[in-house]
């Protein structure tokens, strides 16, 4: 994190100057096993691919709405990068029906059609897997994004004080977000269980790693683990604390 951090996208940026092979996102998912480990040189690939997509094959633009209708998950965590890094709004789970584009997982599709723009659907299969066939109206992420570029350069500038977040309701801009996620404690390994429906939820679960130099361990469905279970995940993946 560097003084002038303005937006989430500069936080990343900074990261990834300074140590761009350390870890930043764990997942686990404890109903299907699955574990992904990015480090922030991954993750930001991923983000640029992402916001290329977005900005790109999408037309998404500062002062565009993307209603994301996913839960957390590494892949949410990348399209809230990207949102920053384009400069649109990111609405966490938010109406569709006035949205320029909506991201939707499998569960929301239904809902996801009432956005009358650009429809993204992700599987969130293991591996970053395809739908076995692509739903009606979307495009499937896991098909797109590959093969995007590996390095973004946004069309416009990024204003940090226009809305960059919008979650439970409550509008944050970009500088707002980083002056939240920067009164988070530095360097913790943390696991969250916490959804992304909340500004707890998100900062655990993203901001507060890029803007403290931490790393989490994003769980979803931590419900499915036992205590004993959840005390080895917390010794072998170095944890310091925990939220859920």
């Amino acid at each position: 994190m560097n003084a002038t951090d303005r937006t989430p996208a500069d936080l990343l940026r900074s990261a990834l100057a300074a140590d761009p092979g350390r870890p930043l996102v764990t997942f686990y998912d404890d109903a299907t096993g699955e574990r992904v480990e990015l480090s922030v040189a991954t993750f930001a690939n991923w983000v640029a691919k992402t916001a290329n997509l977005l900005q790109g094959d999408l037309g998404a633009g500062p002062g565009d709405r993307v209603v994301l209708l996913l839960p957390a998950h590494w892949q949410t965590a990348v399209w809230l990068l990207a949102c920053s890094s384009v400069g649109v709004v990111a609405d966490v789970g938010g109406d569709p029906a006035g949205a320029d584009v909506v991201v939707s997982g499998p569960e929301s599709l239904d809902v996801a059609r009432a956005c009358r723009g650009e429809r993204v659907a992700l599987a969130l299969r293991p591996l970053g897997g395809r739908f076995p066939q692509v739903p009606d109206g979307f495009v499937d992420y896991a098909v797109e994004v590959p093969g995007q570029g590996d390095r973004f350069v946004a069309f416009s500038p990024v204003d940090p004080d226009e809305v960059s977040l919008v979650v439970a309701g409550r509008e944050f801009s970009g500088a707002e977000v980083v002056e939240r996620a920067r009164e988070s404690s530095g360097g913790e390994r943390v696991l969250s269980g916490l959804s992304y429906d909340t500004w707890d939820g998100v900062n655990v679960g993203l901001y507060g790693a890029l803007a403290s130099g931490g790393s989490v361990v994003l769980c979803r469905n931590l419900e499915a683990l036992g205590e004993e279970a959840l005390a080895k995940r917390v010794e072998s993946e170095r944890v310091t604390a925990i939220r859920r």
